[in-house]
């Protein structure tokens, strides 16, 4: 039930049926196990190894021995399945194609998960530490989903759990017989359910229900579990819903990251000249000195007919509307749909919602641009350096919310800009000036080598070493155009493509790219290009374009002319030898935020997810043994004459233990009865725990000396008044150690121990005896 909230990431569900049947074949290996009986060890041993048999099956019989029995071909094999499952994780964004690699992932989880909480629930007979493995797997699932997972995958894992532990209570009180039950119903008929199960069924409906119902109340929440906006990027079906300030580009920025430069985009524009023809995705307008994100931003239907004229740009502007057709790969699925900037109207099939700030397109309930072919009609706005320069002051509302920095942004950045800035008269000319600073004056080199960074001082070490590429350059420039007063954002997208033969411009992994927009009241969100030899600098940043003869470092490395070109770009310094030879260093920018590297790869979850499981687990194993152990002496009947003995014992043992846990050693010289002197004593327990103990003294020297053990009842709750007695003697620091490291749990080592010894002389006794006989004669 709770492998259920991973069927959203793959848009194929057959996977979750083959893991079903697997996990239901696991399962019934632990009960034939259980039921011989064999050892917990080796119960869980052997469903460990028909579960890697299964697999071996299913994934790589052709490399097993009777497609069964894995070898290293298999061991290589599955090593080699899980590596490309990981990059298709990698390269594809949600839901991805369900390929091999990401079946065994899948299926390879679920069966691991379901063997932990079969041996914790059932094996070792702890149904509440088995909701760890749960909930690990429920977060994975809803870590790696960018909407979030819907509630009712929540409900059934939820459910699942509540069920697992109601089996539990039911199969202990089925221990007790039927100790007490509900009230007759009306005529004489038979009771209900037992009061304590009744009970629990309404105490997990109530849990449920607060944890589904109560987040809706508190605003900080954002709507809780309920909340329509949490399936998808918008209710679905109205007006409302909002997109929520996380990173819209992990699926896109691992796909960029790889060095195949693979085409992403088909494109078809009316546009002149194509070096122009920049398609943007997102713009990032949140910093908090570490990362760039979008705003948490209304989205509503997607308009009819023209969109909206775009924030800022006044009539006196010269704009054109262009027509552009896109057609998106198979294997590119995004969420946000790549347009010309400012769109004014889009035709498109399936679920889309419009962002109306940023005037973008976003992916509603799963939709995505995967095959998709779309047209768009956009403004090619081109104002002047005049217009520019004369630019009015933006609306105060405007500016504050684009201006905004955080007060851990480096003092270096706003001190360099200023210097960079010296002599400029307006908001136009510091632009400018900032956009040659990284071009030509400031002595920068492109180099996708260069670590992204994650923290505050990462804009401050890269002004500083001058090396980086366009996620460096656009977020540098628009953090120091804001410490100016110019509103600013970032803009996340493809840099113009390579002109094709047909007359389609083909854009691939590498024109991916990221770049700097500034507002000017008349205009609007402007481009501007810091980064040089990537995309081309905007006409209205260059003096005299036409007769200027200073050669343009921000140029795209394909020539700007219209005319179409069969031959694909090539990067500057890169021959189509050195190319085929894989020489030539990788320009694919890393056009994300600012999270690392490559982002984490499964592996390095899974070792996260593991440690974190041993931390929060291996501090709690000794409470854990001895809830465990407790649960399992005190749980037996001892009702009959052949129970009495193993019965009584048990309880005594129970007993000793917890006044070890409390530090009253036990002494094994010492009688039944001169050790319950002794716990009384030392314990300092009073009048009704001390003849507690005695009682429980009584029945063991019962059973252990009459000729015939009777049963005794109610030893059970005489150990728990003793326990009771102990704790209320004891002192706040020696309760605390009695629960969360009780002595007693050393008795593990001596099992283990003795296990070992056992193990040892049995191998011995095995061992075949080489010695020379012996040549005397008696």
């Amino acid at each position: 039930m709770a492998a259920g909230a991973l069927l959203p990431l793959v848009d194929r569900a057959s996977w979750i049926l083959q893991a079903a049947f697997l996990l239901a074949v696991q399962s019934g290996v632990g009960a034939l196990a259980r039921r011989v009986p064999l050892a917990r060890a080796l119960t869980v041993a052997a469903q460990a190894l028909v579960t890697l048999a299964l697999l071996t099956l299913v994934f790589a019989r052709e490399h097993a021995f009777a497609g069964l029995i894995p070898g290293p071909d298999a061991l290589r094999f599955f090593a080699g399945l899980l590596e490309q499952g990981g990059d298709d994780v990698s390269r594809y964004a949600i839901p991805a194609p369900l390929s091999d690699g990401i079946r065994l992932m899948l299926v390879g989880g679920v069966l691991v998960i379901g063997l932990l909480v079969d041996t914790l629930a059932v094996t070792f007979r702890g149904a509440a530490p088995a909701g760890l493995p749960l909930l690990a797997l429920y977060s994975v699932a809803a870590g790696l989903s960018d909407d979030g997972i819907d509630w009712l995958w929540f409900l059934l894992a939820a459910a699942g759990y509540l069920m697992l532990l109601l089996a539990e209570g039911r199969d202990r009180l089925s221990q007790w017989g039927r100790v007490f039950g509900g009230a007759p119903g009306p005529g004489g008929d038979s009771p209900g359910a037992v009061a304590p199960v009744r009970t629990g069924r309404r105490i997990g409906a109530v849990a449920l229900g607060i944890a589904l119902v109560v987040p809706l109340g508190l605003p900080a929440m954002n709507g809780g579990l309920l909340d329509p906006t949490g399936a998808g990027a918008g209710s679905g079906a109205g007006g409302g819903g909002t997109i929520s300030a996380v990173n819209p580009l992990v699926s896109l920025r691992d796909s960029l990251n790889r060095d195949e430069d693979r085409q992403v985009l088909s494109v078809r524009s009316e546009l002149t000249d194509v070096s122009d023809l920049y398609l943007r995705i997102v713009s990032l307008d949140d910093f908090d000195g570490t990362t760039w994100k979008p705003s948490k931003r209304s989205i509503t239907t997607v308009p009819d007919g023209s969109f909206p004229t775009p924030p800022g740009l006044g009539a006196d502007t010269e704009r054109t509307e262009i027509g552009t057709t896109v057609s998106t790969a198979d294997w590119y699925a995004q969420d946000w749909l790549p347009m010309p900037y400012p769109p004014s109207g889009v035709s498109i099939r399936g679920n889309w919602r419009y962002e109306p700030v940023g005037m973008t397109l976003v992916g509603d309930h799963g939709q995505n641009t995967r095959g998709l072919t779309y047209e768009v009609r956009s403004l090619h706005v081109r104002p002047t350096a005049e217009q520019l320069a004369d630019a009015p002051e933006p609306a105060p509302a405007l500016r504050r919310e684009y201006t905004e920095l955080p007060d851990s942004l480096p003092a270096v950045v706003s001190r360099t800009a200023r210097e960079v800035t010296e002599g400029a008269t307006n908001a136009y000319d510091q632009a400018v000036k900032l956009q040659e600073y990284f071009t030509l004056t400031g002595g920068f080199e492109y180099d996708t080598e260069v670590d992204v960074g994650g923290d505050s001082q990462a804009i401050a070490r890269f002004l500083r070493d001058r090396q980086g590429f366009c996620v460096h350059f656009s977020f540098a420039m628009a953090s120091m155009a804001r410490s100016l007063g110019i509103p600013a954002r970032v803009a996340v997208g493809f840099a113009p493509g390579t002109p094709q033969a047909d007359g389609t411009v083909a854009v691939g992994l590498r024109d991916a790219h990221a770049w700097p927009e500034l507002y000017f009241e008349g205009v609007g969100w402007t481009r501007f290009e810091p980064t040089p030899t990537r995309g081309s600098t905007p006409s209205y940043t260059v003096e005299d374009t036409e007769e200027s003869t200073v050669p343009d470092p921000a140029r795209p490395s394909q020539t700007a002319s219209s005319e179409p070109s069969a031959e694909p770009s090539a990067s500057k310094g890169c021959t189509p030898e050195r190319r085929r030879m894989g020489a030539c260093e990788s320009e694919s920018p890393q056009a994300a935020l600012p999270t690392g590297n490559d982002g984490p790869k499964w592996y390095a979850l899974l070792g996260w997810a593991l440690a974190g499981f041993a931390v929060l687990v291996l501090p709690l194993a000794p409470m854990l043994w001895r809830a465990r152990t407790r649960a399992a002496r005190l749980g037996g009947h001892g009702r009959s004459e052949a129970e009495a003995v193993p019965y009584v014992l048990a309880v005594w043992d129970e007993l000793t233990d917890t006044a070890w846990d409390y530090g009253i050693a036990p002494d094994e010289s010492l009688t039944p009865r001169g050790a319950a002197d002794r716990i009384v004593r030392l314990g300092r327990l009073g009048p009704g725990a001390a003849a507690s103990v005695h009682r429980v003294a009584d029945a063991v020297e019962q059973v252990l000396y009459a000729p015939r053990p009777r049963p005794t009842t109610g030893l059970t709750d005489e150990v728990r008044g003793v326990a009771a007695g102990l704790r209320s003697s004891a002192d706040r620091r020696a309760r605390a150690r009695a629960v969360f490291a009780p002595r007693s749990s050393v008795r593990v080592v001596w099992a283990v121990s003795a296990w070992w010894a056992g193990v040892r002389g049995r191998l011995s006794a095995l061992r075949p005896d080489w010695r020379r006989p012996s040549r005397q004669r008696g």
